[in-house]
């Protein structure tokens, strides 16, 4: 299997996301002014330039902060350095839902959009071709008000069409083998539904009929026997934004009662062989109930947002989110940081309705106090 088609299957589950080394470079920045406030407040109130006091600001721009070259992520697998297009693909989705950091999504953007990295994430296009990426990419072209059907020469909308099977299921072409999950099926859901002609109706069916009978109607990670499969909050997450995506009847069957019953009594979510909740889960099945109307997603949000770390780390941690109980880790911050720039935002109202547009330039940091420390 291809090692970028390998990378974004990891994604699906955080415990396996987390096992594979991100590289940042992030230069550290001194702090300014003003305590940061422990609300998530609407807008930023900070007079002064660069800082602000809300949570979804900041976390977007210690993001915009950690970019390889201003640009890009990488990450190590196999002692192998690698570029890391779907962290950076999600990390600008998560720019525009802050509403800030839009110089750096417009580097990370055109960066995508650079032929080696394009095809490396997406494939040729003829022998290999990848559902997932392909899906991901269509909707941050959407997102960014870029033309999807030439972006980099590839004609996204088109592409991913191809890619469904007659059953329905966006299907990867690669000799390797067809690696497509309920993420990619979901994501192709969701970008295609923002394209004049829809979502195929075949293609949510598809989607609907992969939920697990015995777990009461959650989604797998992969595709398999309803009758036998395990649900996961994560695909489950995906898979009710994916369902919904452009659906008049707005419903995902069983699959929010499914997630709202796993919900901690503390708010937080635990992903599939772990015991305590973890800044992935919480801040993707938040994000997706912000979307139902659950008041799930507030309590979620409770959990979640007094972990973000603030005026009391070194200057170069404020805004990051540390993945788990454990501490600050960059690696697994970044990914957790962009799941939890997504709950922080519950207006945006999901994938399907995200915008860049009137997003500011700057990556904004936490008003703290100046102290020689910083």
């Amino acid at each position: 299997m291809p090692l970028r088609h390998r990378l974004f299957r990891l994604l699906a589950t955080p415990a396996l996301a987390a096992a594979v080394v991100s590289l940042p470079t992030a230069p550290a920045l001194a702090a300014p002014a003003q305590p940061a406030s422990s609300a998530l407040p609407a807008s930023s109130a900070s007079a002064v330039p660069g800082t602000t006091s809300v949570p979804r600001e900041a976390a977007a721009g210690w993001l915009a902060r950690q970019l390889v070259d201003g640009d890009h992520f990488e990450r190590i697998v196999d002692g192998t350095v690698r570029p890391d297009q779907d962290l950076t693909v999600e990390a600008v989705l998560a720019f525009a839902a802050a509403a800030v950091a839009d110089d750096a999504a417009a580097r990370a953007t055109a960066w995508l959009a650079r032929p080696d990295v394009l095809a490396d994430y997406l494939g040729d296009g003829t022998t290999e071709a990848y559902a997932g990426p392909t899906a991901k990419l269509l909707l941050l072209a959407q997102v960014r008000g870029l033309d999807p059907t030439d972006f980099g020469g590839v004609d996204l909308v088109a592409r991913l069409r191809s890619l469904m099977a007659p059953n329905g299921r966006f299907a990867d072409r690669t000799q390797a083998g067809d690696r497509s999950d309920i993420a990619s099926q979901s994501f192709a859901l969701i970008a295609l539904s923002r394209t004049a002609a829809g979502v195929p109706s075949i293609a949510r069916s598809f989607l609907g009929a992969a939920q697990c009978v015995p777990s009461g109607g959650g989604y797998p990670v992969s595709f398999g026997s309803p009758a036998t499969c395990t649900g996961d909050p994560d695909a489950t997450a995906l898979g009710i934004q994916g369902y919904n995506a452009g659906n008049p009847a707005g419903s995902s069957g069983h699959a929010t009662g499914w997630l709202v019953n796993r919900q901690r009594p503390d708010g937080g979510f635990v992903s599939p062989g772990a015991t305590e909740p973890n800044a992935v889960t919480t801040g993707r099945v938040s994000h997706t109930l912000f979307t139902v109307g659950s008041s799930g997603g507030y309590r979620a949000l409770k959990w979640l947002e007094p972990r973000q770390l603030r005026c009391g780390a070194p200057a170069d941690q404020r805004g990051a989110v540390p993945y788990d109980a454990t501490g600050f880790d960059r690696p697994t911050a970044l990914r957790a940081t962009v799941q939890a720039t997504l709950a922080f935002s519950p207006a945006l109202k999901g994938f399907a309705r995200l915008s860049a547009s009137g997003a500011k330039p700057d990556a904004p940091v936490f008003s703290c106090p100046t102290t020689p420390s910083d």
